[in-house]
């Protein structure tokens, strides 16, 4: 692998809780997954961060969530179709105004959270989200968890999609996250990431928590923005991939 991206959940904050430093990361990362304000994000935060990403050159994402700000997109919601879809028209909708403003535009879509995790398995709700992206723009790319099969049904509906792993969480034997409720979900050694990110761009292999090794086939990595020292993660990928001759790079820039 020659390229790669790197992404990051930013534009969080709300009113006077500051979530995450999204002007250190936007000089790391080659994606921003800006939140819409259904898990997180304020519109003058919000349009901070895509002025700041736009200034930097930085691909930007809707982040789309459940409409969950108390449980920060983080609690699984049994909505119906018409909810959802009409849920993510909305979101990508807003965002799409902020980026016009600041002159730029929305390249692709990554679901937050509970809905990421909740559309990776669940064909109902994953359809309702593809839905909602077709409607208001289908030439946006769909992200989501390398090697489930959302990514499939979103490619039979026609959308273009990328895979996603992520830096700084744990994997099952099968693939899947390690839920968060669980001990050893949320990795914080920079180097350790580091060298599990370099394996993962050589060979597409990565150790799961039980130390076996996985085939994970991904053209982006995740360093959550909001977890602790998840600037000095990010930094740590990133000069070790160009130390290895990797560069980082947008997947819409190639």
């Amino acid at each position: 692998m020659t390229a790669i991206d790197l992404n990051s959940d930013l534009g969080e904050s709300y009113g006077a809780w500051a979530m995450g430093d999204d002007e250190a990361m936007l000089s790391i990362v080659s994606s921003a997954n800006v939140a819409c304000g259904f898990h997180a994000g304020d519109p003058v935060g919000i349009l901070k961060t895509v002025k700041a990403a736009a200034e930097r050159g930085v691909s930007i994402g809707a982040h789309v969530s459940y409409p969950d700000r108390v449980g920060f997109g983080r609690r699984d919601m049994d909505v119906t179709s018409a909810e959802l879809t009409a849920d993510v028209i909305y979101q990508i909708g807003a965002l799409k105004g902020v980026a016009a403003a600041a002159g730029v535009t929305v390249g692709y879509v990554k679901p937050h959270g509970a809905l990421y995790n909740r559309i990776a398995h669940d064909p109902k709700q994953g359809q309702a989200v593809i839905d909602g992206i077709r409607a208001i723009d289908p030439k946006l790319v769909i992200m989501g968890l390398a090697g489930s099969p959302i990514l499939e049904l979103a490619r039979a509906s026609g959308l273009k999609v990328v895979a996603e792993a992520f830096a700084d969480r744990a994997y099952t034997p099968s693939g899947a996250l390690v839920s968060r409720r669980e001990p050893g979900a949320v990795l914080h050694d920079a180097g350790l990431i580091a060298r599990r990110m370099l394996q993962l761009a050589h060979e597409g292999t990565i150790e799961a928590i039980d130390g076996s090794t996985i085939k994970i086939d991904a053209q982006s990595i995740c360093v959550h923005g909001d977890s602790p020292g998840a600037v000095a993660i990010a930094r740590e990928i990133r000069q070790a991939f160009e130390k290895d001759g990797i560069a980082v790079r947008s997947f819409l820039n190639r």
